[in-house]
């Protein structure tokens, strides 16, 4: 399968946005993407691009962008695709998400996937929370991206 990359310009930075195909396997927030080889080809998803406009307007709520996991384990992927069930605009805890993975007494384990998150921002992980409601680390930028992030898709919170 072809690895073709996407740069974006956005509010928090250049994002290298890595594709397998037709499938989105990574975004990178200002830093070099694990899953691109040097020199691989440059591509314009103009479907995503404009998603991701729409997003940093605060008009997109969903994106429609294929993806695919090329990395992780069974249990990650199972952390991963329940950050997709958080609506746009709201948090769930660390232990919701463990839960929703199947595995209630794991919130830690659930916390470093999300540290490993390949597809931060279309993978929600900055939706997820402290139980005591504080915003914790986020990897793809640290907390004040994740902050940007939330107050971008609920500006009344």
């Amino acid at each position: 399968m072809r690895i073709a990359l996407m740069r974006y310009k956005s509010p928090l930075g250049e994002l290298s946005c890595v594709f397998e195909g037709e499938r989105l396997v990574e975004i990178a927030i200002k830093e070099r993407p694990l899953f691109a080889p040097t020199g691989c080809q440059l591509v314009e998803n103009s479907g995503l691009k404009k998603e991701l406009h729409e997003y940093f307007a605060g008009r997109l709520k969903r994106f429609s962008q294929k993806i695919k996991f090329i990395s992780g384990t069974p249990f990650e992927h199972k952390v991963w695709r329940a950050l997709k069930k958080i609506p746009s605009g709201q948090t769930r805890t660390y232990k919701w998400i463990a839960e929703q993975a199947g595995s209630p007494k794991a919130v830690r384990a659930a916390g470093q996937a999300l540290g490993k998150n390949p597809l931060p921002i279309i993978v929600p992980c900055h939706r997820v929370i402290a139980s005591d409601g504080s915003l914790t680390g986020y990897s793809s930028g640290g907390v004040k991206v994740k902050e940007l992030l939330l107050r971008l898709e609920n500006p009344d919170a």
